[in-house]
């Protein structure tokens, strides 16, 4: 068991505190942060509530392991609010080094007398200082089956650790949970209509960042350091934006060039959009579509930073073909639909508590949407069907059902750049523990002349 580095006050405490209260409650995962601008301190604080209620979440099910270890009642029987507390106590005390055990149990103990009855505090305060005496040597979850153990030790439900076993084929699926729980660095993609990636380097280690170039994509780097986003030069003049190794592989899968005609039908934030314009060297035309007009804002705003003026913004809902005029006219669509993201775990790691009963919808969503922006590509132009999940049922099975019901499509082999992978049957899925990027799916199809 490695512990992360990381330090803190009850403030921060309080806060993650409340994050997971509203996640338990509302399924969404929205920290509420300290102002970063009011003072220096505030970024380091919001950093920890982040690494702390991230951390609960990527390791619930072993906290609540190592909770039922040292407590008289299961987790089930524990008030939402006393469990919420004593997972994130037990998360400093297990997994973030520079907090003070004895810091990490008084603070338990505190929010337990605000936020709890009267009693909780004392429950708080024997569970903790029994996991604190065995921190040196902690119980190993052991269950009747392989699924429910890994289940545990890297806290994923147990239907979604099945799942992840069929999709690997049997092969690698410990790996990949641990890839899901790991950290993952913060991809950017150089802008080279203003600079390239070796100047873009330069720029962001001058602030305290390791700057790793990637093979594939080329023209990727991968940060590590920690670090805010919003402080980096680099990112503030549009020499760099940030987009995952996986969603430039999908842009690039398209092969665009100068003077393409191109559509991004599910657009919002805009990387595909981005990444497309600068491979056309900013020549040609883009139209990025959003059904939200709020998040078009992003695209526009990117756009106008990196320096790309061939993008057009229009709302527009993918799953409604009413652009008759644009029929048959796009060299490159691109089809990045809504899916179950259970690719980006990593880096959203609340996604894998999703109830997977209320996904079922995708799939139609799916079909809707790769049909109508099919209707924009123009004969022998290149439709490009992506997701960030890795199942079967919302991609391979989507694209092979798309083409038994519309004539004139097939899929084209590629392959991508750097020989990250090949798609000889035109279609590839990328694993994190396998090729280093968010898991995701591409599909590149052709339209018959």
């Amino acid at each position: 068991m490695t512990r992360e580095t990381g330090a803190g006050a009850g403030n921060e405490r309080e806060l993650a505190f409340r994050a997971l209260s509203s996640f338990r409650r509302k399924g969404v995962f929205a920290p509420e942060l300290p102002d970063p601008e009011r003072d220096g301190p505030g970024r380091r604080a919001a950093a920890l509530v982040t690494r702390i209620t991230r951390g609960v979440l990527r390791n619930m099910a072993l906290c609540d392991f190592y909770i039922e270890s040292f407590s008289s009642l299961p987790a089930r029987k524990i008030e939402p609010q006393v469990l919420d507390i004593l997972r994130l106590s037990a998360y400093q005390m297990i997994f973030l080094g520079k907090i003070p055990v004895s810091a990490a149990v008084n603070e338990g103990v505190t929010l337990a007398r605000r936020h709890a009855n009267p009693r909780a505090a004392g429950f708080v305060n024997a569970v903790l200082r029994r996991l604190a005496d065995s921190l040196d040597d902690l119980p190993e979850p052991r269950r009747a089956s392989r699924h429910e153990m890994l289940a545990i030790r890297y806290s994923h439900p147990k239907w979604l650790v099945s799942e992840f076993d069929s999709a690997l084929g049997g092969a690698g699926l410990e790996e990949l949970l641990a890839a899901n729980n790991e950290q993952p660095p913060l991809t950017v993609r150089v802008n080279t209509l203003k600079t390239d990636a070796e100047a873009a380097a330069r720029s962001l280690e001058a602030q305290g960042l390791r700057a790793e170039r990637r093979v594939s994509p080329p023209g990727s780097l991968d940060l590590r350091g920690g670090g805010n986003p919003g402080d980096m030069n680099a990112l503030r003049d549009g020499h760099v934006f940030v987009q995952d190794a996986s969603s430039t592989l999908a842009a690039l899968a398209a092969s665009p060039s100068p003077g393409d005609k191109v559509l991004d039908g599910c657009a919002a934030p805009g990387g595909k959009s981005f990444a497309a314009a600068i491979e056309m060297k900013n020549t040609g035309a883009i139209t990025s579509r959003d059904v939200s007009a709020d998040r078009l804002t992003l695209v526009e705003s990117g756009a106008r930073r990196l320096g790309v003026t061939i993008i057009r913004t229009c709302p527009a809902d993918a799953r409604v073909c009413a652009d008759a005029d644009s029929a048959g006219s796009m060299d490159i669509v691109y089809a990045d639909v809504p899916c179950s993201g259970f690719g980006v775990i990593r880096r959203k790691p609340e996604i894998r508590y999703k109830d997977p009963e209320k996904l079922r919808s995708l799939r139609d969503a799916q079909l809707d949407i790769l049909s109508c922006l099919s209707t924009y590509v123009k004969p022998g132009g290149r439709l490009i069907y992506s997701t960030c999940t890795v199942f079967r049922r919302e991609n391979e099975d989507i694209v092979e059902e798309f083409l038994r019901r519309r004539g004139g499509f097939y899929a084209e082999p590629f392959a991508l750049p750097g020989d990250l992978a090949a798609a000889p049957d035109g279609m590839v899925t990328l694993w994190p523990h396998i090729h280093g990027t968010d898991g995701f799916f591409i599909c590149r199809l052709r339209r018959s002349s």
